[in-house]
């Protein structure tokens, strides 16, 4: 008898398991030091280039739709967002470098998108992005 498949967002649990206390501090001090990104604060599969951003990667609108809505995923990605939230006088780029803030960019406008509801993503590009979206995010999902 083989073991059941693993569920789809599975591998940001298991990712996160192992450091997501440290990636929220890091918010929180307005500082990244370490390497999380790509699966707690997740982009498009389409616009990752590396493995580990493809693995971790959202494939479309339902996965982020099922990842927002997931008990432990959903709140802990409005966590970090808020966390970063809490520095509004910093750029992104200054507390998440110039890659990661691109992610972020990314991040935040498909969550935007797919929980319209939810008011940190919207929020968090007006104050780090201008109100300007990532638009190749845009297009991937309207594609």
């Amino acid at each position: 008898m083989t073991a059941p498949a693993p569920a789809p967002l599975d591998r940001f649990l298991s990712a996160q398991e192992r450091d997501y206390t440290v990636a929220l501090q890091e918010l929180k001090d307005g500082r990244k030091r370490s390497h999380w990104i790509w699966y707690v604060l997740p982009q498009l599969r389409a616009l990752g280039r590396s493995p580990r951003a493809r693995e971790y990667g959202i494939a479309d609108r339902a996965e982020a739709a099922a990842y927002i809505a997931h008990p432990v995923l959903g709140p802990r990605l409005i966590e970090c967002v808020q966390a970063l939230l809490t520095h509004p006088e910093r750029s992104a780029v200054d507390m998440l470098g110039e890659v990661d803030a691109l992610k972020f960019r990314s991040c935040l406008t498909l969550f935007a998108e797919v929980a319209p509801d939810e008011p940190c993503f919207r929020r968090a590009l007006a104050v780090f992005y201008d109100n300007e979206p990532d638009r190749e995010t845009l297009r991937l999902l309207a594609g």
